[in-house]
């Protein structure tokens, strides 16, 4: 018997995850929906989902897995709208920037007995330096050779982290387990910050007096550095970036404090402290895309990372095995959301 996952939001990540899922038909069958019908449509066609339900609610009818691939500024309407249709002992997750405020709206909105997983993917790194939103940019590959962040809420149902990993395995990436503060702040920095700096470069110079000239000249840097502008994830980013606040304002203070040394720099005319500081910002980007693009982080320049392992994570998290969830007539489970 195949599983339901049901897949709201066919952009490049839930098209993708739906391309993966193809390989896997006696496995799981896939429904969509996406708020733009087009979209809708064009995934059907290219074989990411089995159906597409133009109803939302209607969408999570009988689903054992419930993945919301959307910006963080549409995840608490999606959640207060299927509510009271998502099915006891479902698992939902989601794969937006920022875990600790969407399993509080999981908690506040949803019934008992339905659970919630994040998911944060990073996706294979032959598609890092392509197009990166839109059902256009998706890969039935974009999660091979990436890790899968896994986190859920203290309590959470061993079958339901199972379910999270095994999806995992299915999209071909390896599954990387954290706790939800760890991974929110991990995400401030590696995703949030990019996009905020991009925010405060634009607006540095499209309202000063000199921009009609320096529109004129701008090239390919500034095109490259406000690029994230036209992400599809900027609607989102002001939900997320307020949702992670205490993380999101320590590493804009760490980029203040880094911009402060290179003003100070040139204003004194430190060339030595300048370069310096242009030659380990060169190496370090040199060094992360060589350890990214080969994708295995088991050991990397510094020593060898030691991956969670699943058992000990479920220790950490349940307290044990013996809270593993159960289906059907054994309703002893924790209740948790």
């Amino acid at each position: 018997m195949s599983v339901q996952i049901t897949i709201i939001g066919l952009g490049q990540i839930g098209a993708s995850v739906g391309l993966a899922l193809a390989a896997h038909k006696g496995q799981v069958t896939t429904v969509g929906h996406d708020k733009s019908a087009e979209i809708a449509q064009a995934a059907r066609k290219m074989g990411a989902v089995d159906k597409i339900e133009s109803n939302l609610p209607a969408s999570v009818a009988g689903a054992g897995i419930i993945l919301l691939a959307l910006p963080s500024d549409q995840i608490h309407a999606t959640l207060k709208a299927i509510a009271q249709d998502v099915g006891e002992n479902a698992v939902l997750m989601d794969t937006s920037p920022v875990k600790a405020s969407v399993a509080a709206w999981v908690k506040e909105l949803l019934p008992a007995q339905r659970h919630y997983v994040g998911l944060t993917p990073a996706i294979n790194p032959q598609y890092i330096h392509g197009p990166n939103t839109g059902i256009d940019a998706a890969h039935a590959d974009l999660f091979q050779r990436g890790l899968m962040g896994i986190s859920a809420p203290p309590g959470t149902p061993g079958e339901a982290v199972q379910l999270a990993h095994d999806l995992a395995a299915l999209l071909g990436s390896a599954p990387y387990y954290s706790d939800q503060a760890e991974i929110d702040g991990v995400m401030a920095s590696a995703h949030l910050l990019p996009h905020l700096a991009a925010v405060a470069l634009a607006n540095a110079l499209v309202d000063q007096p000199g921009w009609p000239d320096i529109r004129k000249m701008a090239g390919r840097p500034f095109a490259a550095s406000t690029a994230l502008l036209l992400d599809g994830e900027i609607d989102g980013l002001s939900e997320a970036a307020l949702g992670d606040r205490e993380n999101v304002t320590r590493i804009l203070d760490n980029l203040l404090l880094s911009l402060q040394d290179l003003r100070d720099d040139i204003a004194n005319q430190n060339k030595k402290g300048l370069n310096g500081r242009i030659n380990h910002a060169r190496q370090g980007r040199l060094n992360w895309w060589a350890e990214r693009s080969k994708g295995d982080w088991t050991a990397v320049e510094h020593g060898t990372v030691e991956m969670p392992n699943f058992g000990n994570v479920l220790q950490r998290q349940l307290g044990g095995m013996g809270k593993l969830f159960r289906r059907g007539d054994d309703k002893s489970g924790s209740g948790e959301k």
